[in-house]
């Protein structure tokens, strides 16, 4: 079992980078950056606060470490046309040295398309633009040129130069739905969901029924699980968090406990666990405290 980082996205740019040094440091798996402009409220309304944006920070991240695998989480087909994922990714991919992950989405955050004029498109357009997306993103990262004609996008020998380092750059799918998974086991390599342990459960019985229903073996993509993990002892705050809006989403206890949990990810077929920063604590220090814990006392006995 592997373990990465996620900084939450209006950490200062200071912050960001210094924990992608630690993570390269301490021998993390993967450094992951959320593709938002602006803080979820579930509806049009705005909410105040920094939002770095991904496709910035990415070329830094590479540049400041050597051995991590870096990419968004994930990038929204909704917003982004698909020759600029290919190329950034693919340029991304070199100055890293061969590390990038294209994480991607078909996109779903209300308040950012609002703002900014950008369409949400009806849930079945908007995958159906997925689908394309992908195709011609895989195209484009492995083809000489790449020819396509769809309903939302037509490309006319378009090249992608220079290719990745990677002779196959991995594209990782953050989805729940049956068909955006069966749609990732045809055309990624990387497959990703949130939840603690119940949750996660059931997306991979949809993860695993998509892939046999295409001929996948559902082992044959690394699966990647995120929770927001709360290092406490406080019986009191632990129920609280267990009974708010995100208590599927999170994983409160003892460090006997989280290992237990993670232990449980282990057990569904999860390969990569990823730990974001949200809730590890109010300053860095305490941030970067909990993520060499992490280090010495839970990842050793996961490994």
């Amino acid at each position: 079992m592997r373990f990465s980082v996620w900084p939450a996205p209006g950490r200062s740019v200071d912050e960001i980078l210094d924990l992608a040094r630690l993570a390269d440091k301490l021998g993390w798996f993967s450094f992951w950056f959320a593709d938002h402009y602006m803080g979820n409220t579930g509806t049009t309304e705005l909410v105040e606060g920094d939002t770095h944006e991904a496709w910035s920070i990415l070329p830094a991240v590479a540049a400041v470490t050597s051995k991590i695998r870096l990419g968004p989480l994930v990038a929204p087909t909704s917003i982004h046309h698909p020759a600029l994922l290919a190329n950034r990714a693919a340029t991304i991919d070199h100055l890293s040295g061969g590390r990038m992950v294209l994480g991607l989405g078909a996109g779903w955050q209300i308040n950012e398309h609002h703002a900014y004029g950008i369409e949400l498109e009806a849930p079945g357009a908007r995958v159906n633009r997925f689908e394309e997306s992908i195709q011609i993103i895989r195209s484009l990262l492995d083809n000489e040129h790449t020819d396509f004609d769809g309903d939302f996008y037509t490309f006319t020998n378009a090249p992608c130069d220079p290719k990745p380092i990677q002779a196959k750059l991995p594209l990782l799918v953050g989805t729940g739905g049956p068909r955006m998974c069966r749609i990732t086991a045809r055309h990624a390599q990387e497959w990703n969901t949130w939840g603690a342990p119940e949750m996660a459960a059931k997306a991979r019985k949809t993860y695993t029924t998509a892939c046999e229903a295409v001929g996948v073996d559902p082992a044959s993509l690394n699966t990647s699980v995120q929770a927001m993990f709360f290092l406490t002892e406080d019986e009191e705050k632990i129920a609280k968090i267990k009974a708010g809006d995100t208590g599927e989403r999170s994983i409160a206890g003892s460090t006997a406990h989280i290992i237990d949990q993670i232990g449980q990810f282990g057990e569904l077929g999860f390969d990569e666990i990823i730990i974001p920063d949200f809730t590890l604590g109010a300053t860095q220090e305490e941030r970067f405290a909990a993520y060499e814990l992490f280090t010495a006392e839970i990842v050793p006995q996961l490994s």
